[in-house]
């Protein structure tokens, strides 16, 4: 059985953009860029939502052409090839060896962790993650927090988000900057 595995990368006051949507701010160090990859070794598939999805298929198929950091270099190969997930009830189809689900969301997961394979990694989007989460169907959850204060923007969770009960399986700094807290359900 596959887990889903929920990665975000917050700032200090708990943001995962800026009040103008702003994603301009964390930064990919080579602790963490490595991370990123052996992340990607684990899961073999990715999961978006459907703003996500738009943000990261506006990027990561061209990133080469845009980009010389080398964390972009080293993951944008990687992002071509991964099979990928887009939750929505509005798009129809993807490119980029990607497929498009919607209707139940426990139905739809339980599908998905049925399947064989190794782990989905979901990236982003809160309004995704907090439906997942408040019908229990996030086994783990990565939560990067990097050290910018961004003054408000768009929270990991929705608001109204129900209470949550997790287990801290493990803490890590990467790049002497950007602190990882590694939750499983409890």
């Amino acid at each position: 059985m596959r887990d889903i595995v929920y990665m975000v990368h917050t700032s200090l006051d708990g943001c995962v953009e800026g009040p103008n949507g702003e994603f301009d701010w964390p930064v990919m160090g080579p602790e963490l860029s490595g991370h990123s990859q052996e992340m990607t070794e684990r899961c073999g598939e990715f999961a978006y939502g459907r703003k996500v999805w738009d943000m990261m298929a506006g990027f990561w198929p061209t990133a080469e052409t845009v980009s010389d950091h080398p964390h972009d270099i080293a993951f944008a190969p990687v992002w071509r090839e991964t099979p990928k997930i887009v939750f929505s009830r509005t798009l129809e189809k993807a490119d980029w060896n990607t497929r498009v689900v919607g209707g139940a969301l426990p139905e739809v997961v339980a599908s998905l962790k049925a399947e064989p394979g190794k782990d989905v990694l979901l990236m982003g989007g809160a309004e995704l993650a907090a439906a997942l989460t408040a019908d229990g169907l996030i086994d783990e959850y990565l939560v990067f927090v990097h050290p910018v204060v961004l003054g408000g923007g768009k929270r990991p969770f929705a608001d109204g988000t129900a209470r949550l009960g997790l287990e801290l399986v493990e803490s890590r700094t990467f790049d002497g900057r950007v602190v990882l807290l590694r939750f499983r359900r409890a």
